[in-house]
């Protein structure tokens, strides 16, 4: 994969449409089945809104990191400075761009971002426990499993309709050196 014409910025408000889009995509549905990793199989519904995702947008101690190839929106994470480490999430790539190094680039330019912007010792973000292709993933990218388990927000609708009754989510955690 080529990745010489792609570009990092901070999201802003004009941005938050795209970027529902783009997230609803890469989770959720029909469309998300059309990379490597989902979902779907877990939640039905809506994985984030423009409310949730302009809070991200106007976090005053984060930023939501916009990848773009020649000018499309292809790639967002979310990274929030919480003293000593950076919250990592709303981790999106584009379904049909999945599987070819994209997010490997990607997340290594959050952790960059992180080092650099806030002098974050560790990046921390929390998976949906049942997404074992995915936590291998993030495992080969150095994160580690902590076993610090937090419960899903049942009942809650803004992030998405449960399939089963077990879901959880654990802590990763990576050292930036």
């Amino acid at each position: 994969m080529s990745t010489t014409s792609l570009t990092f910025r901070t999201a802003t408000e004009d941005d938050i449409p795209g970027l529902v889009d783009l997230v609803e995509a890469a989770y959720r549905g029909d469309a998300s089945r059309a990379g490597w990793t989902t979902e779907a199989d877990l939640l039905e519904g809506q994985r984030t809104d423009p409310e949730g995702v302009g809070a991200a947008v106007r976090h005053e101690s984060g930023r939501l990191l916009i990848a773009e190839r020649d000018g499309e929106l292809i790639a967002c994470c979310q990274l929030e400075h919480r003293g000593d480490h950076t919250y990592f999430g709303m981790f999106a790539v584009r379904p049909t761009l999945q599987g070819g190094g994209l997010g490997k680039t990607i997340i290594a330019e959050a952790e960059r971002v992180a080092r650099a912007t806030w002098g974050a010792g560790e990046m921390r973000m929390t998976v949906i426990r049942q997404r074992e292709e995915l936590i291998a993933w993030y495992e080969r990218r150095g994160y580690r499993r902590t076993g610090e388990l937090s419960p899903f927000p049942y009942g809650d609708e803004r992030f998405g309709v449960p399939q089963r009754a077990d879901l959880e989510f654990e802590l990763l955690v990576k050292p930036l050196g």
